[in-house]
């Protein structure tokens, strides 16, 4: 199986893995995990307004070790948004449900919102 991981889930995977759903958990074990370059943008962005203390490249830095590849954005990617309807108005969260659609990709989130795109989505 393959995932791609929100950023949410990111951050809890690379600084705090115990708050890590025990479903996620099981999940990552036996994938192949993805983490979108959507997902270092949006740590950068966040992490310059002081609303995270862990910048991009310290996220970066811990992604290797793991053993989690690096997707990057693709012009495909940018173009499968403008498909996806409404539901969810993050243009982050948006990007990587049409990654997931594009690849193919499992995205594991806890936002419920974005369950609403379908089999593409697991909610943990």
């Amino acid at each position: 199986m393959r995932v791609l991981l929100d950023t949410h889930l990111l951050l809890w995977a690379l600084a705090q893995p115990a708050k890590l759903p025990a479903k996620a958990r099981k999940l990552i074990e036996g994938a192949e995990v993805m983490v979108s370059a959507a997902s270092i943008w949006e740590i950068g962005i966040k992490s310059a307004l002081g609303k995270l203390t862990l910048g991009p490249r310290a996220i970066l830095a811990a992604v290797e070790p793991t053993g989690f590849s690096l997707l990057a954005v693709t012009c495909e990617h940018a173009a499968k948004v403008s498909e996806l309807p409404p539901l969810h108005r993050d243009p982050f969260d948006r990007m990587l449900v049409a990654q997931a659609l594009c690849e193919p990709l499992i995205l594991l989130t806890n936002d419920h919102v974005l369950g609403g795109y379908g089999s593409c989505v697991t909610l943990v």
